[in-house]
């Protein structure tokens, strides 16, 4: 917006405007972790990008009391600072939970629980949560309304079908729990559907199937680099078309 053909009092209330935003989007940032993790064998990466100055997608990863390493992602529904706001809510919730040991089933649940008692009218969160033990080599998958992660492992790229309903809509409310033996080498990519529902120009999506031959390349690259190619890959692919969604994704990798 131009601001200069405004009255001053309105510029003064875009300025104000434009510096809230910015308070917002740094705060926002403090919520994504800010570097890869290292742990072992186990390496997580991530990237995030929203549509707007502050987006509803939101992830995290860490080492666990118990040497075991936990992961989530989110996506709430609608976009920009009302989804941002919400997100925060999910996130500052999720915190009092996923750091007790609890199961992936259990940790959706109380999650549910608590969003509930704390429910916003048309708002909900989509989230996929996930903890490696070091010892089994076993990551457990607990997901509610989010696109299936992949699997890369040395016999191609797999999408593991995992169902469940978004927290916040339905209470008693209840999860499965997914149980993958990872082998070193494997990895397992989780992202929100901004990514598979990039359009181009043709209004075509960008979709599964191109996501999952980037992910059966030769060479797949340090987690940096992979997840560096799949968003240059969704921009070139959308030939700068406006998207409406925001895209996060964190690849979660067993070192050799």
């Amino acid at each position: 917006m131009n601001t200069t053909t405004l009255p001053l009092e309105l510029q003064a209330l875009e300025k104000l405007r434009e510096e809230e935003l910015e308070e917002a989007r740094a705060i926002q940032s403090m919520m994504m972790p800010a570097e890869s993790l290292r742990a072992g064998a186990v390496m997580i990466s991530n990237e995030f990008q929203p549509i707007a100055a502050v987006g509803g997608d939101f992830l995290d990863y860490f080492e666990l009391t118990d040497a075991t390493v936990g992961l989530y992602l989110g996506d709430v529904s609608g976009k920009g600072l009302p989804a941002a706001l919400y997100a925060a809510l999910a996130v500052g919730t999720l915190r009092g939970v996923h750091k007790t040991g609890t199961s992936p089933h259990d940790v959706l649940a109380t999650l549910n629980r608590r969003l509930m008692i704390r429910g916003m009218p048309r708002r909900h969160s989509a989230i996929q949560y996930a903890v490696f033990n070091p010892h089994s080599h076993e990551l457990q998958i607990a997901s509610a309304g989010m696109p299936g992660p992949l699997h890369l492992c040395a016999n191609g790229c797999h999408v593991l079908e995992i169902n469940g309903i978004p927290p916040g809509l339905f209470p008693a409310t209840s999860y499965d729990t997914l149980t993958l033996q990872l082998q070193p080498g494997d990895s397992v990519l989780f992202c929100t559907d901004g990514i598979t529902d990039a359009f181009d120009r043709d209004g075509e999506q960008f979709g599964i199937a191109r996501l999952q031959e980037l992910c059966e390349a030769p060479r797949l690259g340090s987690p940096t680099e992979l997840l560096g190619r799949i968003f240059a890959a969704v921009e070139h692919f959308s030939h700068g078309r406006e998207q409406h969604d925001d895209m996060a994704a964190a690849l979660f990798r067993v070192c050799d």
